[in-house]
């Protein structure tokens, strides 16, 4: 109750207050964060009806204790809703399509993103392999926050971002519940999809291996293939929407949607997402990822961003900036050659990180196998490159980025008359190629030791 009711009553204030919004969804994020942090231990920190109804649908939660979850909640939005009448009279909170979107993009918004909302608690919180009882992840509830931030500001302008049927019934008692029956039946549609994909893949959860869940397990080829697409799907798609809805965080909302899909399935499928970074994954060698993998991982990682691309193309015919085209190219007053260096560069900069962070060995005598740190600096790779390269080059730093914005073109090019710029993509995606070849190059220099075979009787 009381971490629903500070949910609740937070986005209800930042509905009310005057003020600029850009910081709104940053805001949200970080309440809904440390409400988990602090109520995790006692309740699991589920404070959505959706999320409960999600846990409910994998086996994590009996049936009984979401619908007793369900009254708190509700009963939480509610008495906040009471409180906001209260400390703001005459001004009333609602939920709706945000103009010029009709109600069928905003019920889809909220279904997508409330199902990243529950896919992520789910792999963070609730998988017995990403968070084991005897050696539990600490970066649940932080990955959980950044999916509302990303949320937030790729569909705050489409829809609200409520991905909750808590705040949505909450906010829309003012409204006469005009609303407030259809966004928690979207949401609740979000929780079964998140579901369904959990358990695709995560298989290992309902039929686990004879061996366990040890150091050298790595589900089948096809499970990693679609954690591959469908996080390449989710990082192009809040890249695509910030961008399109004129953000004004993009870079740092790209930045939370990468890692906390990283965060979900770095342990199913390592969680590149980025063609760039798959390369440099297989051109560093140790056995870390066969060539023959490598190159389905790409297949997949570049459907999932050409789909991404026709999916907020969509988005974008029917917004604001409906008009207007965003397409790959270097920005005013730069030439092709820098914007591919800086492409190259960045590119560079995140592979590295990963083959540094993400595929080395683990220190000796460190007592948990789980890293709190690994996705965050992924994260961090993802916002340094889109905040500085942004206006020379757009930032993308990812091949499945630039064939998600040429797809994008295709489907809906604003008033442009221009082709969709096939050359340019390829150029790009050789720039971004290029910068993952050359991070293995560096990291098979700076990390030798990764490179020496273990004595055949080391102890």
């Amino acid at each position: 109750f009381v971490g629903t009711f500070v949910l609740v009553l937070t986005v209800g204030c930042l509905q009310l207050s005057p003020g600029s919004p850009t910081w709104n969804a940053t805001a949200v994020g970080f309440v809904l964060m440390a409400m988990i942090y602090a109520t995790g231990p006692i309740s699991g920190g589920n404070l959505n009806p959706a999320v409960s109804f999600s846990l409910g649908l994998i086996g994590n939660l009996r049936w009984v204790v979401v619908v007793r979850y369900w009254v708190v909640q509700i009963s939480a939005g509610l008495f906040a809703s009471l409180v906001l009448r209260t400390l703001y009279a005459p001004h009333t909170t609602k939920i709706g399509p945000v103009t010029p979107f009709t109600w069928e993009y905003a019920v889809t918004a909220e279904v997508i993103y409330t199902f990243m909302l529950c896919f992520v608690f789910n792999n963070c919180a609730a998988s017995k392999r990403n968070n084991p009882r005897d050696d539990p992840n600490q970066f649940y509830a932080l990955a959980i926050g950044f999916v509302s931030i990303a949320g937030g500001y790729a569909v705050g302008n489409v829809s609200g971002a409520a991905l909750n049927p808590a705040i949505a019934i909450g906010l829309s008692v003012s409204d006469g519940f005009r609303w407030g029956l259809g966004w928690p039946t979207a949401e609740l549609l979000g929780a079964v999809l998140a579901a369904i994909l959990f358990r695709a893949v995560r298989p290992e959860e309902y039929n686990p291996p004879e061996g366990g869940f040890g150091i050298d397990y790595e589900p089948r080829l096809h499970v990693r293939c679609a954690s591959e697409f469908l996080g390449a799907f989710i990082v192009v798609l809040t890249i695509g929407l910030n961008v399109t809805m004129a953000s004004p965080a993009t870079g740092f909302a790209s930045a939370a949607s990468a890692m906390c899909m990283i965060y979900s399935l770095a342990n199913v499928s390592g969680a590149h997402f980025n063609p760039a970074v798959t390369l440099a994954v297989v051109l560093s060698g140790r056995d870390k990822l066969s060539p023959g993998d490598g190159a389905a991982y790409m297949f997949c990682q570049f459907g999932g961003g050409a789909l991404a691309g026709m999916v907020y193309a969509r988005f974008h015919a029917a917004g604001p900036n409906a008009g207007l085209t965003f397409t790959l190219k270097s920005g005013a007053g730069y030439g092709p050659n820098a914007a591919g260096v800086v492409e190259l560069f960045f590119t560079f900069f995140l592979a590295y990180a990963v083959l540094a962070c993400a595929t080395t060995s683990s220190l000796p005598g460190r007592r948990t196998r789980q890293s709190f740190y690994k996705a965050l600096v992924m994260g961090a790779c993802v916002a340094a490159g889109g905040i500085s390269a942004g206006r020379i080059s757009g930032g993308a730093m990812n091949p499945a980025v630039s064939v998600g914005v040429t797809a994008a073109n295709v489907a809906h090019n604003g008033w442009s008359e221009a082709p969709p710029p096939y050359a340019t993509c390829a150029c790009f995606t050789l720039w971004q190629l290029t910068g993952g070849l050359l991070a293995a190059v560096v990291f098979s220099l700076t990390h030798p030791d990764e490179y020496k075979k273990a004595p055949l009787l080391a102890k």
